[in-house]
């Protein structure tokens, strides 16, 4: 059933439910789980499942992707104790040491970033940024650079299965992370097209005083515990993927491996444990949109392309990227690699627009503008074209 252009009501109320949560922040939790509950609902009664109709239904396609959303959430908070070691490391502390007295020291500082995104999450790598330049740049932070934290934070993230929510997502699906890393054909231009403008803005803005890092303490231990879990996270999707592929589509073997080396490693540094209703939260608030984004009738999209995938960027920046890559995973026959840049960076160029921008703005209250982020940060959108096309010209179309 559908209405208008032959649109299926699915997607009417799903498009209404993330409008509701780009205008509604304070309360997009409640307005995903009421936009799931109405997509279920109609889907229940009226429109039925693939697997069938009614609550048997329901129950055949949930009886599939419970997998995913155990995976999804596992992963997502035992990334936010992951980051929390990082920062109890005192790594944060130590990396204004490391940056250049001039201009070039925001840009070193963007780099920093970007790399700490590849190996953490993007959010963790976005906040340990903002925090560092609030210190370096005395508390006044030039909009443009805000987003250009965001920026990096998003394009370092889209390149690795550890860096991002929709990455971790193609992952868990099954992708290669080969397949993901050729985003970075298109992320590190996208670096030096955003990242040069936005240096000198804040350079103008207020320009860089260094602090020397004295008395910092790394905490090698907890360096280790980041190790550990990386490693673990790696070598349970391998060797599962190598030996037992079956059981990842009957457990969540990944979610599961990734959250018992956290309980483990907490013998040698203790967990965090007190961010854990936080990250809860916050994982539910994503998996509602996942949930809802499954039941969405796929067939009826645009077929994959460069140009859908460059668009999917665009909307990225008013869409949440999380539900528009559980769109595109269901569908299928996307470059994944592009796609993963596309909807990764592509939320940078709005605050709200990725879970990076969200956490940051938290700091940056000032930028909490879609005018003010749009104005000073225009160089984004044009590193977003300049990034696809790049990688577009380079390595082609490979679905």
């Amino acid at each position: 059933m559908g209405i208008g252009l032959n649109i299926p009501i699915e997607f009417v109320l799903f498009g209404l439910t993330l409008l509701g949560v780009a205008l509604t922040h304070k309360h997009a939790l409640q307005v995903a789980l009421g936009g799931l509950a109405v997509i279920t609902a109609y889907k229940v009664l009226v429109a039925g499942f693939p697997a069938g109709a009614g609550l048997g239904g329901l129950m055949g396609h949930l009886s599939h992707e419970w997998v995913i959303l155990a995976n999804l959430l596992a992963l997502l908070v035992s990334f936010a104790l992951l980051a929390r070691h990082f920062e109890q490391s005192r790594v944060p502390e130590w990396m204004p040491a490391m940056l250049p007295d001039d201009w070039t020291g925001g840009f070193v500082l963007l780099v920093l970033i970007f790399v700490l995104s590849a190996i953490l999450d993007n959010i963790a790598a976005a906040l340990i940024g903002g925090t560092v330049a609030l210190r370096v740049f005395r508390g006044r932070v030039h909009i443009g650079y805000v987003a250009a934290i965001v920026a990096a934070s998003n394009g370092g993230g889209s390149g690795s299965v550890l860096g991002d929510t929709t990455t971790t997502m193609m992952w868990i699906a099954g992708k290669s992370p080969w397949a993901v890393l050729t985003a970075y054909a298109a992320a590190i231009p996208s670096l030096l097209v955003f990242g040069i403008p936005a240096s000198f803005q804040q350079h103008r803005h207020s320009p860089i005083v260094r602090d020397a890092a004295r008395g910092v303490v790394i905490d090698w231990g907890r360096i280790a515990v980041v190790a550990t879990i990386l490693v673990t996270a790696v070598a349970a999707n391998i060797l599962t993927n190598l030996y037992h592929p079956a059981v990842l589509d009957h457990f969540p073997v990944l979610g599961v491996a990734v959250f018992a080396a956290v309980v483990v490693t907490s013998v040698v540094r203790r967990a965090d444990w007190g961010i854990v209703p936080e990250a809860v939260t916050g994982a539910v608030f994503l998996l509602a949109l996942v949930a809802a984004a499954s039941m969405m009738p796929v067939e009826r999209l645009p077929s994959p392309s460069v140009a859908v995938t460059f668009g999917l960027g665009f909307l990225s920046a008013v869409f949440d990227n999380i539900p528009l890559t559980a769109l595109a995973l269901k569908q299928g026959g996307f470059d994944w690699g592009l796609l993963a840049y596309a909807v990764g960076f592509g939320g940078s160029m709005m605050w709200f627009g990725s879970s990076a921008g969200v956490a940051i703005t938290r700091l940056f209250p000032e930028a909490q503008s879609a005018r003010a982020w749009l104005l000073a940060a225009w160089h984004v959108p044009l590193a977003y074209v300049v990034g696809f096309g790049v990688q577009a010209i380079l390595l082609g179309w490979h679905p």
